[in-house]
């Protein structure tokens, strides 16, 4: 019997309506294979509706999302509307209500890829970053004083607790088990930061006592920093906190050859509410509506969707059909060196699958 997954779309803005109907053409071809089918629900939420509502999206929003089995979001993000307004209105708040707690978000080069450090041969660098996606830097706990005067002054409050760190550090743990290398680094900056940091070291240090056959370093988080650039083939799992996490991830993308290869999942590991993913490349104002943005990140984070789902076919053969067509000379986006469309490239990819 077919199984059939209620997807919540939000293309969003910028460049994200190009790449996810791309990615919804790829996953229509590739969800047979796990004799399954995908039923697409769209919401035109993002800065569009709040141009006109005044708002990202509806009240009652969350709401309407908590009866999906999965959300697949594009991008978010205007020129001319501040980020802490897109993120706060739209994105944060489905995380937290959902409790997705686990930001997954992997490196790979692949074989065909340049990456702009010198010598790195195809399948070298191959990381997944767990970033804690709840809590941490990003709790958007404090307030302004003063507002608009000279003694103005803004308060802004880290919440590290033991049960968020211990969950997001073990999920690396669990995850690292299953890979080759079997390495777990923990970043932090608990020399600076003697409080949050801190907690965070002995949660990591207190995981780590379960899992005896992993080896783990720890690295602050400007040493992690420039160990990404310098010996990037070493890092096999990594996980962080929600800040640390983000910085990292952009950096890790850029050395695999692109941001338009960066796939991402927030998963709530329970399954208890619906797991969102996304490409991390943001909006890209400056590539909107010229039809050159890379698909293949939207396109990636739809096999994410599908590992999430247990529809290990179908994410194999989009996973197979993006390694060939990029090992074997195929289409490429000018961010990767070409000069091929985005509907070049993921029809590439569709024959490759089909």
């Amino acid at each position: 019997m077919t199984k059939s997954f209620r997807i919540a779309v939000i293309a969003g803005d910028g460049i994200g309506p190009e790449v996810i109907r791309e990615a919804i053409r790829v996953a229509d071809v590739a969800v047979p294979k796990s004799d399954a089918r995908c039923e697409w629900t769209h919401f035109p939420w993002g800065t569009d509706y709040y141009f006109q509502h005044g708002r990202m999206a509806p009240a009652d929003y969350l709401d309407t999302l908590a009866g999906f089995d999965a959300i697949l979001l594009g991008a978010v993000g205007h020129p001319s509307v501040q980020d802490h307004v897109t993120l706060n209105g739209l994105l944060l708040p489905i995380r937290r209500r959902f409790d997705q707690c686990v930001c997954l978000r992997p490196a790979y080069l692949y074989p065909g890829v340049d990456s702009p450090l010198r010598n790195k041969p195809g399948g070298s660098i191959d990381m997944l970053v767990f970033r804690e996606n709840t809590e941490g830097e990003y709790a958007n706990i404090g307030g302004f004083l003063y507002r608009g005067m000279p003694e103005e002054s803004a308060i802004q409050t880290s919440v590290f607790t033991r049960k968020g760190c211990e969950r997001i550090i073990r999920a690396a743990f669990e995850k690292a088990v299953t890979r080759p290398k079997q390495r777990v680094a923990s970043i932090t900056k608990s020399n600076a930061q003697g409080y949050g940091m801190v907690l965070w070291d002995e949660c990591f240090a207190r995981v780590a006592a379960e899992f005896p056959s992993i080896a783990t370093e720890s690295l602050l988080i400007d040493r992690a920093v420039m160990e990404f650039v310098r010996r990037p083939e070493s890092f096999d799992v990594v996980v962080a906190s929600n800040l640390f996490g983000d910085i990292l991830t952009d950096l890790s993308a850029i050395i695999v050859g692109s941001m338009g290869l960066a796939a991402s999942g927030n998963i709530d590991p329970t399954r208890k509410h619906p797991s969102m993913f996304e490409p991390v490349h943001g909006s890209a104002p400056d590539i909107t509506g010229q039809g050159i943005a890379n698909p293949l990140a939207a396109i990636l984070s739809v096999a994410m969707m599908f590992e999430h789902l247990e529809l290990d076919t179908a994410a194999k053969s989009i996973h197979s059909a993006v390694a060939t067509v990029l090992a074997t000379k195929g289409p490429k986006t000018p961010d990767l060196g070409g000069s091929a469309t985005t509907a070049q490239v993921s029809q590439a990819i569709l024959e490759r699958i089909a």
